[in-house]
């Protein structure tokens, strides 16, 4: 009684003042250039950039709303939270739209690009070429830092997850729907799961797809578990006769080339993706990690990784080298490296424990030290911002909650949401098999998703066609599978 008498006195106090109505006007947005658009009704709403000084400066946030297919639609809306840290909100949905269609049969999707993301006052800075290719040191990490943070437009102290929510709570009060159904993919899921602690009356589902529990502060685990990922993924192709037969030893040609990459750089002529012309790059075991980590997340681009890793083991890195480029051109273009920052800095690296953190799991991984270590550099010149009381405790709650994960997820694994469910009062979890990271688009989860938005009942859920989901056969060649 005492807790939630407790979290219902933090949501008063934190709640936002009362809104004023949000005028939307008719839009198209997409994706991004050479992306379909896609019609929706737009406005933009200005926030305190400190919610607790009156004299703050304003920041614009971006709101979307994408009509219900029904004429007379439920007044709560389906709220998708992207990823990244980073990432906007709109450009998430417009990549996704298709897989969130059943869901829109019944409800606006509500699109809030979160504050220093997207056209919200975007937290960014330009990316140093030394530091993508890898020419890691303490000290140029630090002096890129000092130069971004000189660069940002706001203050990236109030561009933590625990202001954020304040931000979607007023929206909701100025759009005037009753409750939100939010969907929350890998970062999104912090942020759905902390906006039920905070405003659980405004809350009536959350899905929350690869799960980052509250009590995982992320760095850490990710070159271990990207490297478990990886692992299964060889494996996988090892168990696979024709994958075996194309590609023999593959996991030894794996661990042979970050061997070789360690000690010595490729020097490369890459053709440039966008422009195909061809460019200087040094591929090295750095460049590799990047390459490889990416091609874990979903099982379209799992199914290349046995080819690449062949084709580079026998001399030929341009496809790996290639697949290096377009990860940091998409990562550049989707992520506010700023926002990103506030977020890691803030809810991430001050909470780790060093004296539980594997070192030699780390080191012995295809990622080594380096991500960890560039975190840490960043972070300690990064500003200090707000993060809520019990932030970092498990969501208790019984708003029905349905988790997703994938079991070859190379960095939200299925026990963490198994961490998440501690004090779910009302929970499912969903796991697809040999699936990665994010599974709205997989086979049928879309419909499993919006028949549990529609009727907030997770034991009425049929699930028996997750059974059939499709997982892309390993490419033999740059053709495709065998027949």
């Amino acid at each position: 009684m005492f807790r939630a008498a407790h979290l219902a006195l933090l949501a008063f106090l934190l709640a936002p003042a009362h809104a004023e109505p949000l005028e939307l006007e008719d839009c198209r947005i997409s994706a991004g250039p050479g992306y379909p658009g896609i019609k929706a009704r737009c406005g933009t709403m200005p926030r305190p950039e400190n919610p607790e000084d009156p004299a703050s400066p304003d920041i614009a946030m971006r709101v979307a709303v994408v009509p219900a297919l029904n004429l007379t639609p439920a007044t709560d809306p389906v709220v998708p939270l992207a990823g990244g840290p980073g990432q906007g909100a709109v450009q998430f949905y417009s990549v996704y739209a298709a897989a969130f269609e059943p869901a829109r049969r019944n409800r606006d999707i509500l699109l809030v690009d979160q504050r220093g993301t997207g056209e919200s006052s975007r937290m960014d800075c330009p990316v140093d070429d030394e530091i993508l290719e890898g020419e890691y040191s303490m000290e140029e990490t630090v002096r890129f830092t000092h130069d971004c943070l000189d660069q940002l437009p706001h203050d990236p102290a109030y561009f933590t997850t625990s202001v954020a929510v304040r931000d979607l709570e007023a929206v909701r009060q100025a759009l005037g729907y009753t409750a939100l159904n939010l969907y929350g993919v890998s970062y999104g899921t912090r942020v759905a799961q902390h906006f039920a602690r905070r405003y659980p009356e405004s809350t009536r589902t959350v899905v929350l797809d690869g799960v980052v529990p509250p009590q995982i502060s992320l760095g850490p685990e990710i070159a271990t578990e990207s490297q478990k990922a990886v692992d299964s993924i060889l494996a996988r192709c090892a168990a696979d006769s024709a994958c075996n037969e194309r590609f023999p030893d593959v996991q030894e040609s794996f661990s042979l080339l970050v061997e070789q990459l360690r000690a010595k750089p490729q020097q490369l002529s890459v053709p440039h993706p966008s422009t195909g012309r061809p460019e200087d790059l040094s591929f090295g075991v750095n460049e590799f990690a990047g390459a490889i980590r990416l091609l874990a997340y979903s099982p379209g681009t799992i199914a290349l990784m046995p080819l690449l890793v062949h084709e580079a083991a026998n001399g030929n890195f341009v496809p790996l080298a290639s697949q290096y480029q377009m990860t940091v051109i998409a990562l550049v273009d989707a992520l506010a490296l700023g926002m990103h920052n506030s977020i890691m800095c803030n809810e991430d690296v001050p909470f780790y424990d060093k004296t539980t953190i594997d070192y030699e799991a780390l080191a012995a991984s295809y990622m080594g030290t380096f991500q960890l270590e560039a975190l840490e550099a960043i972070c300690s010149v990064w500003p200090e911002g707000p993060v809520d009381p019990e932030f970092k405790v498990p969501l208790a709650t019984d708003i029905p909650v349905l988790l997703l994960s994938g079991d070859a997820d190379p960095i939200t694994p299925p026990g963490y949401a198994r961490l998440a469910m501690v004090d779910l009062a009302n929970k499912k979890h969903l796991v697809g098999e040999n699936q990665g990271h994010g599974q709205i688009a997989v086979g049928c989860t879309r419909r499993i998703v919006a028949n549990f938005i529609d009727t907030a009942d997770l034991d009425g859920l049929d699930t028996d066609c997750l059974e059939r989901s499709f997982v892309m056969p390993f490419f033999l060649d740059f053709s495709g599978p065998s027949p």
